[in-house]
């Protein structure tokens, strides 16, 4: 049987975690990074490594790394206000480069899509960014949608937690943090991993996911308790409730079946 060939554009965080997760399921994974020092690294985990740099206008590419069954983009935008605004333009030039070479292509997106309107949104809901990082997300996906109109496929991952992102530090020993009360919105790593597994396995391309903890508790709850397991000092809140928002998934459940881990989801309920 033929193994199906996976190309992971980003192998940071998320994507190296994927990479590894694919390789020990049996599939064939490309992995892509900046770094010429990172590219060992990439070979020895079995995963078949690529130097691919993009820029708004400049792009190094083998273009045999597009060559695929599959292609993960897996790369948030910059921080830095610059790249940030060029990041639209950076993933039109990677779609361009895939089109013809890659069968399906996943962009790995945010649910900063949606800002805090005091509601509940899924993926049938208005997208409304609030934040700069938000839109040019939202840009991106607008710009896959209008290439591949018959065949995008959008994951947006809530807060990404898991090894190495230990939530308790994110508030330890701050006090008078605003909006105590609001829900929380994340996903570990090993069920943002689960889920783009279970596309592949279904086949279940094509549409929009929101990727995240079916648990909401209040951030005060949840930040407090993170940082107590983790012997860190306890954060201080105040407890009001001020723009926010429950991302749910109808279509994780309805089209993919997937059970979020237990042992990770303990980590966002209190």
């Amino acid at each position: 049987m033929k193994k199906h060939i996976i190309s992971i554009l980003g192998c940071g965080w998320f994507g190296l975690a994927l990479a590894k997760k694919l390789i020990e399921l049996g599939y064939f994974v490309k992995g892509s990074t900046t770094s010429e020092e990172k590219l060992a690294t990439l070979q020895t985990e079995n995963i078949q490594p690529y130097l691919v740099d993009f820029t708004a206008e400049n792009m190094k590419a083998d273009p045999a790394f597009f060559e695929a069954d599959v292609l993960f983009i897996c790369i948030p935008p910059k921080r830095n206000s610059t790249e940030l605004h060029d990041y639209p333009q950076k993933i039109k030039s990677i779609l361009e480069a895939a089109k013809d070479k890659s069968k399906h292509i996943v962009l790995i997106s945010s649910t900063s899509v949606y800002s805090d309107e005091n509601k509940t949104v899924n993926e049938n809901s208005e997208t409304n960014p609030d934040t700069d990082s938000g839109n040019v997300v939202l840009a991106a996906e607008k710009l896959f949608k209008m290439l591949f109109p018959e065949n995008y496929t959008i994951i947006r991952f809530a807060g990404l937690i898991g090894p190495d992102r230990n939530p308790g530090r994110f508030f330890a020993g701050k006090s008078n943090v605003p909006n105590g009360l609001a829900p929380v919105n994340l996903i570990h790593q090993a069920d943002a991993v689960g889920i783009a597994v279970k596309i592949l396995e279904k086949q279940a391309f094509g549409r929009i996911y929101n990727a995240c903890s079916p648990n909401h508790p209040a951030k005060m709850d949840y930040y407090t308790n993170a940082a107590q397991t983790t012997g860190l000092e306890l954060p201080h809140f105040i407890a009001e409730k001020k723009d926010w928002k429950i991302v749910e998934s109808l279509n994780v459940p309805e089209f993919l079946g997937y059970e979020f881990d237990p042992s990770t989801s303990l980590r966002v309920t209190i």
